[in-house]
């Protein structure tokens, strides 16, 4: 499965209608819905911000708006082209601005859809990668060699917490916890556990 790893902006005309479509990665229901907020703020002037986003690393989170259109003819062909991309955790917004002719249900299914995977096909992705939280505390000696084990199996860590001993937390990719736990634990002989949380 894919993510975005950046944008992309694409522009179609059809019958002089302007389809403004955007690509872009999302993490939440509640992202999703700033997003929405702020491109019908930059393009208060148009007709309709349509959008859908899909998000999970089964792709069943979604939402769509059809934005006045009639129903089904916006929303819905924009989530059906995303269902179909590979790619989770985006949001892809169509800004329409109505040139005078209207394009009827059939028309307007087409034109999201056509905007909607000119957004996907030209935005970049990278491989999803599944990461875990953790936590551990360990004592003040071997701090750097932890953190020099947790740096090769990619953590990323949040500022420690510095006390009568460490506390260390943060993230890393789910298929590299084992390793990293293991190597954790013979390093401090047992003493330090790397726990899931």
């Amino acid at each position: 499965m894919l993510v975005p790893k950046g944008c992309s902006r694409e522009i179609i005309e059809i019958k002089k209608s302007r389809f403004i479509s955007i690509g872009m990665y999302v993490s939440s229901s509640k992202e999703a819905k700033e997003i929405v907020k702020a491109t019908r703020k930059e393009y208060s002037d148009s007709s309709h911000v349509v959008h859908a986003f899909l998000r999970g690393s089964t792709t069943d989170i979604f939402g769509f708006s059809d934005d006045r259109e009639p129903s089904g003819t916006a929303g819905r062909p924009v989530l059906e082209v995303l269902k179909g991309s590979g790619i989770t955790n985006i949001i892809v917004l169509v800004v329409r601005y109505f040139g005078g002719t209207k394009l009827g249900t059939g028309g307007l299914v087409k034109a999201y859809t056509e905007a909607a995977q000119k957004a996907v096909g030209s935005l970049p992705v990278e491989e999803l990668v599944v990461k875990v939280r953790f936590k551990l505390t360990t004592d003040y000696s071997l701090y750097d060699q932890i953190i020099k084990i947790l740096k090769i199996h990619n953590a990323e860590l949040e500022d420690p917490l510095f006390d009568t001993d460490i506390h260390i937390s943060g993230s890393l990719p789910e298929g590299n916890l084992n390793t990293a736990s293991r190597e954790v634990l013979d390093l401090s002989s047992g003493k330090v556990q790397l726990i899931s949380v």
